[in-house]
């Protein structure tokens, strides 16, 4: 821990050879010098006049607390013009108003003409107060500043390249943040066409050269060019076709085209473009991102060094299969030529798909020890996630059993027509399903939920990414290698993809214009991230699976332990597995309740005591800390309510409105108790366990669902599709309907086609 005025802040522990620049996003946390060249349209106000002081301010205050984790920051930064600009313009009308007014008279004052400002004087008058902006909001962090002027014939001065290099490292020795800029009252105007002179030498003649020589003077790990656009595009920003560049190589410059610069300035996208390949060439990787959008500036810098999608990252490293982007169009025409497809085409590749899983059998199941022994030896997963990564014979035999359900009842499942209506005379109209799109699934250890999803997504014609844990990464493999095998038998083989690559799970949701839905099957805590980092994508899906078992005083002695033992035994890790059970007040010390206990106990069930349980207990077992908890695990909590009234209202209080079960015989009180609790699946006499696709006779779940629209519980084929409407006229126009038009709309429901049968 080390000390500036007194405040103690964390240093990381940050060393890197210097040679080779970062090949991935996911290093650039391990950058430890960092150059951020803060471009001109990032420092200055939008009528050029003046500094964006709240922009500025938030970079400060990032570029600080990198600072202050132990990283060597430096800053190139524009803005003297504009500053100097403000300045003059205020001196030349203060002086022109009180000229005239001596002269002219108070009339004339409207009259009056701000001469062209030379920028050379601008930016002498502005250096000084650029410079003491920076040390005042430095401040605010005990964080010292200091400035530096440099021209392109300082970098030509072998004796003065020398003493900035000095200067420079002497500064970052005693964590002061160099604030460096070219020295525009005195640089000559810039030749054209001398961005580059030569391998090895860059001409300073803007920022983003200036930021490209230092960087790599410098040994520089990381330069961070902030400019008023995303990054570098494959054409000019704000065409139809632009394109966000993910990541750009060396040699790409053929496939971009550049647009004119920015509204200030000396250089344009393209002096970036070269800047920061001759930085890369150097060993520094280069990241150029947007600093003036309002919603990403105030944590751009330190997104970009936490790793996450951000800009367009340099490197020259080109991954060995295609992007997620290009993996994501390829699942959307995959998905479209699948929907295509005729019913039965689609059900022979998940027949097909089943028939691979039994075949193929011994091969799974040598992958998945892999995966299997890998967590063991590491000791990151926690048993109940063991359980869930395992595969076994009766586990695939179960999955072919399921996909073969799937494709049975997939027949009519896209372009289905669910409504008919005669608009007018030939003017028809139908609504008819359809496939979403793309479709996102993220799963932590669960390799059988790669067929299940595929299956799924297969029938119902959508396009497929999936994005699985990494502890599952051999058995997902073969999973994903043998879908596309069976997809390949109609053609369809990209519909389904699996993304290998490093891509961070809070990146995926951010490809709003590429993914229509995103279903996270996990932790709760992995679908909490999800919904958190989704960016404009729906995601269905529940957060929690905390389900109840109320035991009603008219309860049956031979269904209670039954239901209770499979609710929480059978299977604990599920998120259909019951966490709350609820007891009547009246069965207290009864044989029943005696029962219960002891069937929890030999089944070594840990039992958590709810508040009101605890206080009708002298000895109780320990208290519960939240009676809102999902166990996972052996455990469970166990409250008193005084009727099913006071059961609902718990549910609702603290359940998470996926799975709740009534034990009675009173009819009358199950269906008030089936009528009133708003959950998913609420059962009555029955294992909360019986909510799951395959069960409910869908085959499979994509997930279960506890949001309130679009689809709710167990999510199989029709949780995947949404409607069009087609409407078949005959010269049909509106005018024709209005209060004088020849025709009435008659609004006819017509009979549906018949299903098919099978």
């Amino acid at each position: 821990i080390r000390c500036w005025s007194n405040i103690p802040f964390i240093t990381m522990p940050l060393s890197r050879a210097h040679g080779k620049p970062f090949a991935h996003r996911s290093e650039l946390k391990h950058a430890k010098r960092i150059v951020v060249k803060l471009g001109s349209a990032v420092v200055t106000r939008g009528d050029e006049c003046g500094l964006a002081l709240g922009r500025l301010a938030s970079i400060v205050e990032q570029v600080s607390m990198l600072q202050n984790q132990g990283r060597e920051m430096m800053i190139v930064t524009s803005g003297a013009v504009a500053f100097g600009k403000q300045r003059l313009r205020h001196e030349i009308l203060l002086s022109q108003s009180v000229r005239q007014a001596l002269h002219s008279g108070q009339s004339q004052l409207k009259d009056m003409a701000i001469p062209v400002l030379e920028a050379r004087a601008c930016a002498a008058a502005g250096q000084s107060g650029l410079m003491a902006l920076y040390e005042a909001m430095f401040t605010q962090y005990s964080i010292c500043a200091a400035q530096i002027l440099v021209t392109n014939l300082d970098f030509h001065d072998e004796q003065k390249r020398r003493n900035l290099n000095g200067t420079l490292h002497e500064l970052l020795r005693m964590n002061i943040v160099p604030i460096i800029n070219t020295n525009d009252a005195v640089v000559p105007p810039p030749e054209p066409n001398s961005d580059l002179q030569g391998v090895n030498v860059i001409s300073v003649k803007d920022n983003d050269s200036l930021a490209a020589r230092l960087a790599v003077e410098m040994k520089t790990d990381l330069l961070i060019v902030l400019s008023d656009v995303e990054g570098l595009f494959d054409s000019p920003p704000g065409s139809d076709d632009a394109k966000l560049i993910d990541i750009f190589y060396p040699g790409d410059q053929q496939s971009v085209t550049f647009g004119t610069k920015s509204r200030v300035g000396m250089g344009g996208m393209e002096a970036k473009v070269k800047a920061a390949l001759w930085a890369l060439q150097g060993g520094t990787s280069v990241v150029i991102a947007n600093g003036t959008h309002p919603k990403i500036s105030g944590h751009v810098i330190t997104d970009i060094v936490e790793g996450k999608k951000v800009g367009t990252f340099f490197s020259e490293v080109k991954p060995a299969g295609p992007t997620v982007e290009q993996q994501a169009e390829m699942a959307r025409a995959g998905g479209r030529t699948l929907a295509a497809l005729q019913p039965e085409q689609r059900a022979e590749i998940i027949y097909r798909l089943a028939d691979l899983l039994t075949d193929q059998r011994e091969d799974i199941l040598l992958a998945n020890k892999k995966d299997l022994q890998e967590a063991e030896n590491k000791g990151r997963l926690a048993l109940p996630l063991l359980k869930r990564l395992s595969l076994s014979t009766s586990k695939l035999n179960s999955l072919a059993i399921g996909l073969r359900q799937i494709a049975a009842s997939s027949q009519d499942s896209v372009g289905r027509v669910i409504r008919r209506t005669r608009i007018a005379k030939d003017l028809d109209l139908e609504q008819v399903t359809v496939p979403i799109g793309v479709l996102l699934v993220i799963f932590e250890s669960r390799p059988d939920c790669l067929p299940q999803v595929s299956a799924l997504a297969i029938a119902s014609g959508n396009g497929l990414l999936l994005k699985g844990g990494k502890e599952a990464a051999h058995s997902n493999q073969i999973l994903h290698h043998l879908t596309q095998e069976a997809l390949s038998i109609h053609g369809v083989r990209d519909a389904v993809q699996l993304v290998n690559t490093r891509e961070e799970v809070e990146d995926l949701c951010r490809l709003d214009k590429l993914i229509d839905l995103i279903i996270p099957r996990g932790s709760s805590q992995l679908v909490r991230n999800i919904q958190k980092a989704a960016k404009g994508i729906p995601v269905m899906g529940h957060s929690e699976g905390i389900c109840h078992v109320y035991v009603d005083a008219d309860a049956s002695v031979e269904k209670v332990t039954r239901i209770i033992r499979d609710s929480k035994c059978e299977y604990p890790a599920a998120c259909n597995a019951l966490e709350t059970l609820l007891i009547h007040r009246d069965l207290l010390r009864t044989p029943l309740f005696d029962q219960i206990i002891d069937m929890l106990r030999v089944e070594q069930v840990k039992i958590h005591a709810g508040p009101k349980f605890a206080s009708y207990l002298t000895f109780s077992p320990s208290e519960v800390k939240s009676l809102r908890t999902e166990y996972g695990d052996l455990e469970c909590c166990i409250e008193v309510v005084d009727s099913v009234q006071e059961a609902v209202e718990h549910i609702h209080k603290y359940g998470s409105s996926h799975t709740d079960v009534i034990i009675t015989e009173n009819e009358k009180t199950a269906e008030f108790f089936l009528q009133h609790v708003d959950s998913a699946c609420v059962f009555w006499n029955a294992s909360t366990r019986f909510s799951d696709g395959y069960r409910f006779g869908l085959g499979a779940e994509v997930g279960i669902s506890t949001s309130r629209i679009h689809a709710r519980g167990p999510v199989g084929i029709e949780g995947l599709l949404t409607t069009k409407w087609l409407l078949r006229g005959d010269n049909h126009v509106v005018s024709d309907f209005s209060e004088h038009g020849s025709m009435k709309y008659l609004h006819e429901s017509l009979p549906l086609p018949q299903r098919n049968a099978s």
